[in-house]
């Protein structure tokens, strides 16, 4: 068995003496787990960093079996990102997202997506926005995609700047102004022909890290016996702080 494929590092963990066990999120194989020989030396350990880009030959006698990468780089970004907290945590977390999904499941739209998204860390508040698109993303890929573009009570269109708890589709202003204390905001950048570059506040952020949190929480990490990432937290502090210093004086 063989196949070449583009792929995401996802994770490393050392295997024996020398070698690496290498888990890539990968275009057309989704997310694969293979030996690197040789990957603990000091000349692979740059190129098997989390968030590189890379092109996998993977070799194995039968199928399901571990088998053997031969990994070539692609896009090196592990040493840009690691010289800021908020890109380290988001990296972090985004390869514990990718975790969810069912190992060797092609998932091309969400591999596409983390390359984008990882592409564009540099502005922490892009970088928050991309995340929590991300998650939506995730959420829906995994069967609990979220209804943003109809009101759930009335089927309007337009207006939509709340989210049901319960139901996860979105309501009107004036559907749910009588229950706004009890609905969750839907910040503008999430919604259709709304928020472009910079079209966010950090009110924005909070609101839609509230919102794909709590879907997440509920309809895929705690079924599992899990919760949301230290790395999650981590992302959403060092955002919050970094905004904070940009905002002074």
């Amino acid at each position: 068995m063989e196949w070449t494929d583009e792929g995401i590092v996802l994770g490393v963990r050392r295997h024996g003496e020398s070698s690496a066990i290498v888990e890539l999120l990968t275009r057309g194989h989704g997310r694969h787990l293979g030996l690197v020989r040789g990957g603990a030396s000091s000349r692979m350990r740059p190129l098997l960093q989390p968030g590189n880009s890379v092109t996998a030959v993977w070799r194995a006698r039968l199928d399901e079996h571990l088998g053997t990468y031969a990994i070539e780089d692609t896009r090196l970004r592990a040493a840009t990102l690691l010289a800021s907290s908020h890109a380290v945590y988001g990296v972090t977390h985004l390869a514990a997202l990718a975790r969810l999904l069912p190992e060797r499941d092609p998932h091309e739209d969400i591999y596409e997506m983390l390359d984008r998204t990882l592409n564009d860390f540099d502005d922490a508040g892009g970088a928050a926005a991309h995340l929590i698109r991300f998650e939506l993303a995730m959420l829906a890929e995994l069967g609990f995609g979220l209804d943003l573009e109809n009101c759930a009570a009335t089927g309007a269109t337009s207006d939509l700047i709340y989210v049901s708890p319960k139901s996860g589709g979105a309501v009107s202003r004036e559907a749910g102004e009588p229950y706004r204390d009890r609905l969750l905001r839907l910040p503008a950048f999430l919604r259709e022909g709304e928020g472009g570059a910079n079209g966010w506040s950090d009110q924005d952020l909070q609101d839609g890290f509230r919102l794909t949190g709590l879907f997440l929480l509920r309809h895929v990490l705690e079924p599992r016996g899990q919760g949301h990432s230290d790395a999650r937290d981590g992302f959403i502090n060092a955002v919050t702080k970094r905004r904070a210093r940009a905002a002074l004086p």
